[in-house]
């Protein structure tokens, strides 16, 4: 299978610029160092799915003009990666089919916490099992069908919080990746095109530093690596030079080739 991936936003949870900062970062014309929240489209066998739906999702999807989607994936339920969940309605409104999404039960938890009157099925704005087509996966690891593709489903964890890594053939995505046991490695034997978080350089209690995304991807041995989450500590070109040609800073409107 032939798609591609594009990056829709490449930062972390504040994005670049980071309001009221005046860094070199923030403050470059270097449309590469613009990041919304982390997101992307994965096109492939002629459908499209998104990988969360951050605050800056509306923004996103008028920007690149996402007028179909066939499915929702969520890797777990921070605010920078299923705040903007709500405008995802519109696609409802627009087909008046149900939206598939492939979530963790606990992610579905938070969720339900998060936007809990969407979840109430009297409210005009909620009805979220007309609108959704939840599929929860209980296990923390998984072989799935969904939307007739198979995907594996594998968890780990930030804070306590439970996040799911995706791969469909050898193609992986992984964001805010701290704590993991060594079996991941199993999960990810054989991916070629790895999407990763890589905040910073500086230690971080949530996240992998750069330097550690980038000793993870050497094990997992991805012939293409590209890293996303990424804070305004990291100047797109200038990290780009410390880093071997294989693994490499993503940006907004990147578009990647990849083979399932």
């Amino acid at each position: 299978m032939k798609g591609d991936f594009l990056f829709l936003g490449t930062g972390a949870s504040m994005g670049t610029p980071v309001v009221t900062c005046k860094c070199a970062v923030c403050v470059s014309q270097d449309l590469r160092n613009h990041r919304l929240r982390p997101s992307g489209l994965l096109r492939i066998e002629g459908k499209q799915f998104l990988f969360d739906a951050g605050p800056d999702f509306r923004h996103q999807a008028l920007k690149v003009g996402i007028d179909q989607l066939d499915g929702v994936i969520l890797t777990h339920g921070h605010y920078d990666h299923i705040g903007g969940f709500d405008d995802l309605r519109v696609f409802y409104f627009y087909k008046h089919q149900a939206l598939p999404c492939l979530l963790s039960r606990a992610t579905y938890h938070e969720l339900k916490l998060r936007l809990p009157y969407f979840f109430e099925a009297n409210s005009d704005q909620g009805m979220g099992g007309s609108r959704f087509q939840f599929k929860v996966i209980d296990e923390e690891h998984a072989d799935v069908l969904f939307c007739n593709l198979q995907w594996r489903i594998f968890s780990y964890t930030q804070n306590k919080m439970q996040v799911s890594g995706y791969r469909l053939g050898n193609f992986a995505y992984v964001m805010d990746l701290k704590e993991y046991p060594s079996s991941i490695f199993d999960h990810l034997k054989g991916v070629e095109v790895l999407v990763l978080s890589g905040l910073r350089q500086r230690p971080s209690p949530a996240h992998l530093t750069l330097d550690e995304a980038l000793e993870f991807s050497k094990k997992v041995g991805a012939k293409q690596v590209w890293f996303s989450h990424v804070s305004h500590e990291l100047d797109h070109e200038k990290t780009n030079e410390q880093l071997p040609r294989e693994a490499q800073m993503a940006y907004d409107g990147l578009e990647i080739s990849i083979v399932c």
